[in-house]
């Protein structure tokens, strides 16, 4: 019988890994640093930066290998990899370098020695070491929370899954543009790469095991 991804949280956790994706201040958080009004919105609607933490403690106390992405630029954008006319906006407006506030994590999710990794595309996968850290560390299932849910979040599925990691994805630590956008990839995308749990129900099986 298949382990599944909560199994693997409450039976062997030194192979599961947290991954919370693109929890920073320029996507989550409004105010004078937002870069995604409608994206922040969310989050605040459906509480997603509260659930986390709540999740990330859990996690803390667990022991559980933990990885932030972020997305971020170097000085001269030089780094980047996503190229489409939708990234455009960072170079040109000179956003997200990697010491702006923007592109920090949020406080409620302060990292406390945790791994961080830059990206400067939609993929964490991409540009970075993070498989080859997951690899390093025997990691084979990562418990995956972030948004939006139809950017990051499904990149992120997608190449775990195609990696031969065991993806589980959190459904109430995500948040996307709109309710719609959210439940159509949870809906119908997520469910064909990646175990849907919730918070709830990864925080028992961390206290589980």
């Amino acid at each position: 019988m298949t382990t599944t991804g909560l199994q693997a949280l409450a039976t062997d956790r030194s192979r599961a890994a947290l991954l919370l994706v693109d929890y920073q201040v320029g996507l989550c958080t409004p105010g004078p640093d937002c870069l995604a009004p409608p994206l922040a919105a969310e989050v605040a609607r459906r509480g997603t930066l509260a659930t986390s933490a709540k999740v990330l403690a859990a996690a803390r106390e667990a022991g559980l290998l933990t990885v932030f992405v972020r997305l971020a630029f170097d000085e001269g954008y030089v780094l980047r990899t996503n190229r489409t006319a939708r990234f455009d906006r960072y170079p040109n407006d000179q956003l997200l370098k990697v010491t702006d506030p923007g592109a920090q994590i949020v406080p409620e999710l302060a990292p406390e020695g945790e791994l961080v990794m830059t990206k400067s595309c939609v993929d964490p996968f991409v540009g970075t070491t993070l498989l080859a850290a997951l690899h390093a560390s025997h990691i084979d299932t990562v418990v995956v929370g972030g948004v939006a849910t139809t950017l990051a979040v499904e990149s992120t599925i997608r190449h775990a899954a195609d990696s031969g990691l065991q993806p589980v994805v959190v459904e109430d630590m995500c948040a996307s543009f709109s309710p719609e956008l959210h439940d159509f990839a949870f809906g119908n995308v997520l469910s064909l790469f990646a175990e849907i749990t919730t918070s709830h129900e990864v925080i028992g099986a961390l206290a589980a095991g």
